[in-house]
């Protein structure tokens, strides 16, 4: 599992300009069956995304192919979580990728 955040950076300000393309790149990573959660972080400090699902490489290429990442809007960190214990209905989580 990962999480991924995405901080602004210094073209934050081009964000408008990408904001479609990034939209649509989060709907691909939900029909992809990857994306769990994408939420804000507060206060509009940028993103978060929780992920499962794929391996490392593939989450790295998928995360380097967001609009905002290619054109500077953010930057992005991802930490990899090796889940051990869950709520029953997060179970999924605890098999590996």
């Amino acid at each position: 599992m990962f999480v991924t955040f995405l901080k602004f950076a210094e073209n934050r300000a081009a964000a408008p300009e990408f904001m479609a393309a990034h939209n649509e790149w989060i709907a691909q990573g939900f029909a992809d069956g990857v994306f769990l959660c994408i939420g804000s972080l507060q206060p509009a400090a940028g993103g978060a995304i929780l992920a499962h699902g794929e391996n490392r490489a593939d989450h790295d290429a998928r995360i380097a192919a967001d609009p905002f990442v290619v054109e500077g809007i953010v930057t992005a960190g991802t930490h990899e979580i090796e889940p051990k214990r869950t709520v029953a209905a997060l179970d999924f989580l605890k098999t590996a990728t």
